[in-house]
């Protein structure tokens, strides 16, 4: 099998022009959670010409695809990403992601059926709040995958995915309008209502445990300084260690939310913005075979750190990996002390150091699906000796 992984490595320059290509082409034109539809295009366009069959909008959604190649027992799928941040772009590096995924897949491609591989690339949209891959997950997109994998940029590598379980929620307040000054006692003030709901989170927070988080954005506050707000929104992130705990955490903020509407009449709604994503269950074989592959290339992991807290942040891939083996390792761009969701990020995300991530990724992770393919112990584990569909 060294020699399948050798002759991975050797076509790795090759492709090095189309997968820097992309990367910086996807960083210069960021696109939101479900609007990736240049990004999902070129990604597939890209596997396209590496001899993958690509089919666009899979499980009705616009901006995924499926990308195979191969047709051996053992189906291992390759996650990208390419959503960008309102407001901030490429400043959590999908575009990376994507570039490394488009790479790992097309160094086995030509290699699959030897290696007893099918090689499966998932566009995976909406990863920054939307839960792209878990529409996937329940549509069936993992149902024949036996394993499944992702690197992620960050500050440093870091091979262990630990994210928080999070709950994304829309919340609006309805209020009654009116002149502030000269009809005040008319209005209902749904601003307020926020300020009493993040006042009681504030207070909350003393009691809550050290593993949680709760934060968010107003995005409407009203429309007029002299007009009582008679609608307010916001968006509102609550973590916990698991989706048991996020349940939990989630019914007493809610109340928050609550003690708003009620102290000052207005009506409340809360609108999840997609299913809760959940933690993550790493997979320890494969994750050991991905740190020998990194290892070899060059990438240090360096004890944790403030500056490797990257792999605390929340996923999608958590609940894909609650059903299928799977990693979500983290490559270092050497951003410091520019981090993750930052604009200074985002400008490290077209870089050398990121262009060494997208090289290295797709390597590490094509070596990865190698390895895997070699141990009949690993590959009988995961396929219980069945076929790939």
């Amino acid at each position: 099998m060294s020699t399948l992984k050798d002759r991975a490595a050797a076509r790795l320059p090759g492709l090095s022009p189309l997968l820097l290509g992309l990367s910086h082409k996807l960083h210069a034109h960021p696109e939101v959670a479900w609007e990736e539809h240049r990004a999902a295009r070129w990604t597939g366009e890209a596997l396209d010409g590496l001899g993958f069959t690509v089919e666009p909008g899979f499980c009705e959604l616009p901006t995924a695809f499926r990308a195979r190649a191969g047709s051996g027992p053992l189906n291992v799928a390759i996650c990208a990403e390419y959503d960008a941040l309102p407001g901030l772009g490429h400043a959590c590096g999908h575009n990376i992601i994507a570039a490394a995924a488009v790479g790992a897949a097309g160094l086995l491609a030509p290699l699959a059926d030897e290696a007893g591989l099918t090689v499966t690339v998932l566009g995976t949209p909406a990863e920054e709040g939307g839960g792209g891959k878990i529409l996937l997950l329940d549509r069936g997109a993992f149902d024949d995958v036996h394993a499944a994998m992702m690197i992620h940029p960050g500050p440093l590598d870091v091979a262990r995915a630990e994210p928080f379980a999070v709950a994304h929620n829309k919340i609006r307040y309805h209020g009654r309008a009116t002149h502030a000054a000269a009809y005040p006692e008319r209005g209902r003030n749904a601003a307020d209502a926020f300020t009493v709901a993040q006042t009681a989170i504030g207070l909350l927070r003393q009691h809550l445990d050290a593993g949680t988080r709760v934060h968010g954005i107003v995005t409407r506050g009203g429309e007029a300084p002299n007009a009582v707000p008679e609608l307010t929104e916001g968006r509102w992130y609550v973590r916990a260690g698991n989706l048991d705990e996020l349940t939990e955490l989630e019914t007493r903020v809610n109340r928050c939310f609550e003690a708003g509407a009620l102290a000052t009449g207005c009506r409340l709604e809360i609108e999840p913005e997609s299913p809760p994503y959940a933690d993550f269950v790493t997979d320890e074989d494969l994750l050991a075979l991905y740190l020998g592959n990194a290892t070899a290339l060059g990438r240090e992991f360096p004890e944790p750190s403030e500056a490797s807290r990257m792999n605390r942040a929340s996923t999608d891939m958590g609940n894909v990996s609650h059903r299928v083996p799977a990693i979500h390792p983290y490559l270092g761009i050497d951003s410091l002390p520019a981090v993750n969701h930052q604009k200074e990020f985002a400008a490290h995300c077209a870089g050398p150091a990121a262009d060494r991530a997208v090289l290295d990724g797709a390597l590490a992770m094509a070596w990865t699906c190698l390895d895997l393919a070699a141990r009949d112990d690993l590959r009988t584990r995961l396929t219980g000796g069945g076929e790939a569909a």
